[in-house]
C-alpha cells in the first residue's frame, strides 16, 4: 500500500501514510505536505522548465551566442553552414524533431536547429 509513497525525509522511515493533504510518519511524528515533498524530489531545477544543453554539455539560455560545430546541409542552398559559424541571439523553444534552437543566421535568415550541433561561444 505504501509502494508510491515516499519515506519519511527526517527519519527516512518506509511506512508513511496520507492524512487530508498531508503525508505523516508513524515513527517520528514528522508532517509535510503532498506537494512540498514533489517540488522537493524532482532533479531538476524545481521550475518545471526544460534545460537545453550544447554538444559539450554547457547549459543554454535565451540569448547566448553559439557556434556550428559541424558543416549542415541547408535545403534550398548550394553551400550550406559551415562548421565554426558564429550564431549570435539565439531563442530556445519547443521546435519539431529536436530542433529546439530558433535563430537568424547572416546569409540564410531565420532558422531552427538542434542544439546537439552547437558549441556555447
Amino acid at each position: 500500500m505504501n509502494e508510491n509513497l515516499p519515506a519519511c525525509p527526517e527519519c527516512s522511515s518506509a511506512y508513511t501514510y496520507e492524512m487530508g493533504a498531508l503525508l505523516v510518519c508513524p515513527e517520528c511524528g514528522h508532517e509535510w505536505s503532498v506537494s512540498a515533498d514533489a517540488a522537493g524530489s524532482g532533479t531538476g531545477t524545481g521550475t518545471g522548465e526544460k534545460v537545453i544543453k550544447d554538444s559539450v554539455g554547457n547549459v543554454l539560455a535565451d540569448g547566448d551566442t553559439v557556434t556550428v560545430v559541424k558543416t549542415l546541409k541547408v535545403k534550398g542552398s548550394p553551400t550550406g553552414i559551415k562548421a565554426g559559424t558564429k550564431v549570435r541571439n539565439i531563442r530556445l523553444v519547443d521546435g519539431v524533431d529536436g530542433h529546439d534552437i530558433d535563430c537568424k543566421i547572416d546569409g540564410f535568415g531565420p532558422m531552427q536547429l538542434k542544439s546537439s550541433v552547437v558549441k556555447k561561444a
